[in-house]
């Protein structure tokens, strides 16, 4: 199975540094940082297939970061995790673009879960452009060779 890189984003440390070694025990590649911020600067540093984004935060908070990432990381799935949720927060998390949401406390395998269902869904749309790229080049050899 190849690992997934994921991004843990929350205010609380000994939660992002639990979550990260539980990540890592079963082959993931993890990170934390603590605000919204920091988010944004590791994901212009290095890609990450699924950030795990607290909605709380100082600074920016999550929904902010949600947006910033959906602009300038497109292809990076989110998953809002807070222990401060509400309907409203979690319709208008959906909206703007994230792939799941989940309450704390959290059932581990539960998050893990929806960690893999992310994954699945990033590569499948990178699957997607990739071969309407490749058709697209296609297109354009042909017509060359036709002229």
């Amino acid at each position: 199975m190849e690992p997934i890189r994921i991004l843990v984003v929350d205010d609380e440390v000994d939660f992002t540094e639990m979550l990260c070694l539980r990540l890592k025990e079963v082959g993931h590649l993890a990170d934390a940082v603590h605000d919204g911020e920091a988010c944004m600067s590791m994901l212009d540093q290095k890609p990450y297939d699924v950030l795990v984004l607290d909605i709380r935060m100082p600074g920016m908070d999550g929904l902010q970061v949600l947006r910033q990432i959906k602009s300038d990381h497109i292809s990076t799935e989110v998953i809002l995790l807070t222990g401060h949720g509400s309907t409203e927060t979690a319709v208008e998390g959906m909206k703007r673009g994230a792939f799941d949401y989940a309450l704390k406390p959290y059932e581990f395998t539960e998050l893990l879960e929806k960690i893999q269902e992310a994954r699945a869904v990033k590569k499948e749309r990178e699957e997607r452009i990739r071969k309407a790229e490749e058709r697209s080049r296609m297109d354009r050899l042909e017509k060359n060779i036709r002229f």
